[in-house]
């Protein structure tokens, strides 16, 4: 079953009524996200804040929007494959953990103009995170699936990081 990426809502319906047929995919992604909150020009900015986060240890209340480069490889230089858009907000009062609420959106080769939806928490200091994929678009209609995400690199004193994601969804 070929999928194409249309505007067109006859061509959706077409696609959906193939389905029983369609035989289901795995896809593996390996990339690198750049979050970037220092500098002249952040990929991510403070949307809101609780009277109560300065004082939280965990940062709680604090609501991030991001616009994160997707690469190939860690260095901010290598090739793009798209970008990690959405919010994320701290949400535990005693661990940090954020609540991730994005759409990796797919600008390379193969999977130009498909996404990937994320929803799910995010325990920033431990080695290891694993969040849901809830959905997608394009090439990766109807997916789920699992993101993991391991930190490559932290900056304590700026706060930028680069995270690198292993990605494995079921897709039609």
């Amino acid at each position: 079953m070929e999928i194409m990426i249309t505007d067109d809502p006859e061509k959706v319906v077409e696609w959906f009524r193939a389905l029983p047929s369609a035989k289901e995919k795995t896809t593996q992604l390996h990339f690198y996200f750049h979050d970037t909150v220092s500098g002249k020009n952040p990929t991510v900015v403070t949307i809101a804040r609780a009277p109560s986060t300065d004082k939280s240890p965990t940062m709680f209340g604090l609501l991030n929007m991001m616009d994160d480069p997707l690469t190939v490889g860690p260095d901010p230089n290598s090739e793009p494959i798209g970008r990690a858009q959405g919010i994320y907000g701290s949400a535990g009062q005693d661990s940090a953990g954020l609540l991730m609420t994005l759409n990796f959106v797919f600008t390379g080769k193969e999977y130009n103009g498909s996404t990937l939806s994320v929803l799910g928490r995010n325990p920033v200091f431990e080695t290891y995170r694993e969040m849901p994929i809830t959905g997608g678009t394009g090439v990766f209609r109807l997916a789920r699936g699992i993101a993991t995400a391991k930190t490559y690199v932290f900056n304590t004193t700026s706060g930028d990081a680069i995270v690198e994601y292993n990605v494995i969804v079921l897709h039609y």
